[in-house]
């Protein structure tokens, strides 16, 4: 969890079989939030690239394709195409300094 910052973000690939599926982590405030990278709207992966979840301000998750925003602690989107749509939460916890999918 030291590699994430606070406010921060960080992808992750987790595999299961034959079966890749592409999640990220938020950190803000000491809490953390795990998400599915996947916008409601179009499908798409969220970050334009590497690690870029977050606006400037670390407030909000944004979609790079549409710029739809989203609250860090739940998901909902506040602005843009998919208005009061959320993103799918990805069950996360942290153990020893690790944070772990569950």
């Amino acid at each position: 969890m030291a590699d994430i910052d606070d406010p921060g973000a960080k992808r992750f690939i987790f595999r299961s079989g034959d079966q890749l599926f592409a999640g990220f982590v938020v950190r803000s405030a000491g809490a953390v939030y795990g998400w599915v990278d996947r916008c409601p709207h179009a499908g798409m992966p969220l970050a334009g690239f590497g690690d870029r979840y977050l606006t400037r301000e670390g407030d909000r998750i944004l979609c790079a394709a549409h710029g739809a925003l989203f609250r860090l602690h739940d998901g909902l989107c506040t602005s843009g195409p998919c208005a009061n749509a959320a993103l799918h939460p990805w069950p996360v916890r942290v153990w020893e300094g690790l944070v772990l999918t569950i």
